[in-house]
């Protein structure tokens, strides 16, 4: 995983080649500068402390300055464009996968958010990390080489705190990794049951559960308070064996230049020259917290390429066969929510599906509708499995839609024909049968009201999912609650609009399930009975069904 981990980053530093050269040469161009720096200034004291002729030294000073300056300025802004071009990319790679996966994702909402935001902004900007320490470090090599140069006394001083350098930067290194990554995973976690709690948040309050509810949310938060505890521990170990390590270093080479001057081998500007290429030598234990930044980046990394390495299930290659709509489930299965269920809905049929919470009936319109695969056994369309058909192809004649609709488009028209392509008056007739058309001809613009600027009821919100389930005239329509907002009247109207295309309904309503052609009664994962309302109603437990709805 490691490798693949670092492969993706070497990927994302690649990225804008042109753009990565610009962000080299000019880093060289800043770290030439700052070497050249301590020269310029020595040579510039040296000539005003002689009296000489000190322009020419002073402007060479401060064309050496302003180089620099200019070149860290471009520096701000450049490492920002190629971390939010890398971001970006790594985005779209990690949502494409997501998005590949589908319903049947081993990550949750709240956790595949965190990777897409968090992880995706931390693993972009290993480009500019790179660049910055490369730059560090060979602003450090030729500090220590001009220091040779200057006096080679003063460079065997400072290659002496070498060796404490960089055992610093390899125990922080080693300390950081584990912290950093399990802080990344914990953070995900919090993240996945914070969604799950907002998402929930109606029904929290009412229940009266929202103290039980923060406490589960806030479960994880000891494991993140001990890692962020482990990675600021080491940070601080860090910080204050770095602030001993450069100033003593400092002192000892101040020392032995002073013995230098005394000799007559050093001058006055020749000792600021020195100071200024041992704290230019001792960059990369300044800039140790970039290696923070390091490991952080390959965590996040680590982090993407376990969705990255997750193969999403195989696309379908075959066409549709002729037919009616006739769905089929054969021995499906799936862990923990149904087991080896058959069940046939005919083609044009209108079937209920009803059973108490739990009891799987949204598994069974989610594979009906080929948003998820069983874990054994098949779902089939007009005889032939869901899994081997074209997802374009499926997606054209299944029509599906929840109690709660995610809404997507920039209007409301773009919100109807999601997907689709539907055209202007597929959309208009979808909404009238949906019986949303009067409500939306009343917004300021129609059907081009912003949807940002829409206030819609639940109930019609669902009716405007509905209308997108529609829109596409599909030969099967699946609704997964998606009338349960709807007051009765409303739905025995919309209903009859549905058409004689197969119907397949999730209800709690007695009264809808009277009237569909045949109701499908599920319990505990699997087909209790399958008939019409009125012989189903003679069990006493199908009554409790809806007696424990209401």
């Amino acid at each position: 995983m490691a490798g693949s981990a670092d492969r993706l980053l070497m990927s994302a530093v690649r990225l804008d080649l042109p753009r990565l050269a610009a962000l080299i040469v000019l880093s060289l161009v800043s770290a030439a500068a700052g070497l050249l720096l301590p020269g310029a200034l020595a040579a510039a004291t040296d000539a005003v402390l002689s009296g000489r002729g000190s322009t020419g030294a002073v402007v060479w000073l401060l064309v050496v300055g302003v180089a620099e300056i200019a070149a860290d300025a471009v520096l701000i802004v450049l490492p920002a464009r190629l971390t939010s071009d890398a971001s970006a990319w790594l985005r779209r790679k990690v949502t494409d996968r997501l998005l590949a996966l589908g319903t049947g994702s081993p990550f949750s909402s709240g956790d595949a958010v965190s990777r897409v935001s968090g992880d995706c902004a931390a693993a972009g900007g290993i480009a500019a990390v790179l660049v910055r320490l490369v730059a560090t470090g060979l602003m450090s090599l030729g500090a220590v080489v001009l220091l040779a140069l200057l006096d080679w006394r003063l460079a065997l001083v400072f290659l002496g705190s070498l060796p404490f350098a960089l055992l610093l930067a390899r125990s922080h290194l080693r300390g950081t990794a584990e912290d950093v990554l399990a802080y990344q995973r914990v953070s995900g976690e919090l993240s996945a049951r914070l969604l799950d709690a907002v998402t929930g948040l109606r029904t929290i309050a009412a229940s009266g559960t929202a103290d039980a509810e923060a406490a589960r949310v806030l479960r994880p938060l000891p494991r993140l308070h001990l890692a962020g505890q482990g990675m600021w521990r080491t940070q601080a170990r860090m910080v204050w064996r770095a602030g001993l390590l450069l100033p003593t270093v400092e002192i000892l080479t101040l020392a032995a230049a002073g013995f230098g001057v005394l000799a007559g081998r050093l001058s006055a500007g020749d000792v600021l020259a020195a100071l200024g290429y041992v704290a230019l030598g001792l960059g990369l234990v300044t800039q140790i917290p970039l290696l923070t930044t390091l490991s952080r980046a390959r965590s996040a990394a680590h982090r993407i390429t376990e969705v990255l390495d997750t193969e999403p299930p195989p696309r379908g290659t075959l066409g549709l066969l002729p037919g009616n709509g006739t769905l089929e489930l054969r021995g499906a299965t799936v862990h923990g929510a149904l087991a080896d269920v058959s069940l046939t809905i005919p083609g044009g049929c209108f079937a209920a599906l009803v059973g108490s919470s739990g009891s799987g009936k949204s598994t069974v319109v989610s594979l009906l509708a080929g948003l998820r695969r069983p874990d054994s056994g098949q779902a089939l369309l007009d005889g032939r499995d869901l899994a081997v058909l074209r997802p374009d192809e499926l997606r054209a004649v299944v029509g599906y839609a929840a109690a709660e609709p995610a809404l997507l488009g920039g209007t409301i028209a773009d919100a109807v024909g999601y997907g689709s392509w539907a055209s202007v008056p597929a959309v208009d007739e979808a909404c009238r049968t949906a019986r949303i058309h009067d409500v939306l001809v009343r917004l300021p613009h129609g059907y081009d009201t912003p949807l940002a600027e829409t206030p819609l009821s639940g109930g019609e919100s669902a009716r405007v999912g509905l209308a997108r389930a529609l829109a596409r005239n599909p030969r099967v329509l699946l609704l997964d609650d998606a009338t349960a907002s709807l007051d009765t009247v409303t739905e025995r109207a919309v209903t009859a609009e549905l058409g004689r295309r197969t119907r397949v309904v999730v209800t709690h309503r007695a009264a809808m399930a009277a009237r569909a052609d045949v109701v499908v009664w599920l319990a505990a994962g699997q087909v209790r009975a399958v008939g019409p309302h009125a012989r189903l109603w003679q069990m006493p437990g199908y009554r409790a069904v809806f007696t424990e709805e209401t």
